[in-house]
């Protein structure tokens, strides 16, 4: 398995529609950069979030998460209070190819401000908008830009295909048009 340059990614991006929409080169004038890079893509976050909110302290729970935990959001710059997160979405809508998986790390511009992003692995023939975590570690609230970069997507390539994709499985994700909470 390998990491997979830029040409790669734009060959996939294109022929494929691995990504859509694909920004083909790295934008930055102003904004937080996007787009590909030399061996991921930097996705752009929508304007779309769900703010965590604790105003019925509800205990946190992945089996039967509380949908008044969050508030919705719909803007330009969504400010996420101290100590709290935020879950967004891509602009970018992803088909991972079958022997392709992918690992999204959170860009360093918002790293370095105490801001983490989360998102885990996009396995193969996923499909579907990615459902962004964003924490705020600090104290003090945060901004997060919309319709600029979050995060970059790395994509390894395995050598043969996988006995069972997460298409096969029938995943609880599959094809997501809009933010997603937990479910069981």
């Amino acid at each position: 398995m390998g990491l997979k340059p830029d040409h790669w990614i734009r060959k996939m991006a294109l022929e494929n529609k691995m990504i859509s929409p694909f920004v083909d080169n790295q934008v930055r004038d102003g904004v937080i950069s996007y787009g590909v890079s030399s061996y991921g893509y930097d996705v752009r976050v929508a304007d779309e979030f769900k703010i965590f909110t604790n105003v019925f302290s509800a205990t946190v729970d992945p089996k039967n998460f509380a949908v008044n935990s969050m508030v919705d959001f719909v803007g330009d710059v969504c400010i996420i209070p101290p100590n709290s997160f935020a879950l967004a979405r891509t602009i970018e809508y992803f088909r991972i190819p079958r022997k392709v998986l992918t690992i999204c790390l959170g860009k360093s511009t918002y790293a370095r401000c105490g801001i983490i992003v989360n998102v885990t692995p996009f396995e193969p023939e996923w499909e579907g908008f990615v459902t962004l975590e964003i924490s705020n570690t600090t104290p003090l609230p945060a901004k997060i830009y919309a319709n600029e970069g979050l995060a970059q997507v790395l994509f390894f390539e395995a050598d043969e295909e996988c006995s069972v994709s997460y298409a096969d499985k029938k995943g609880k994700y599959q094809r997501q048009q809009s933010i997603v909470l937990p479910k069981l």
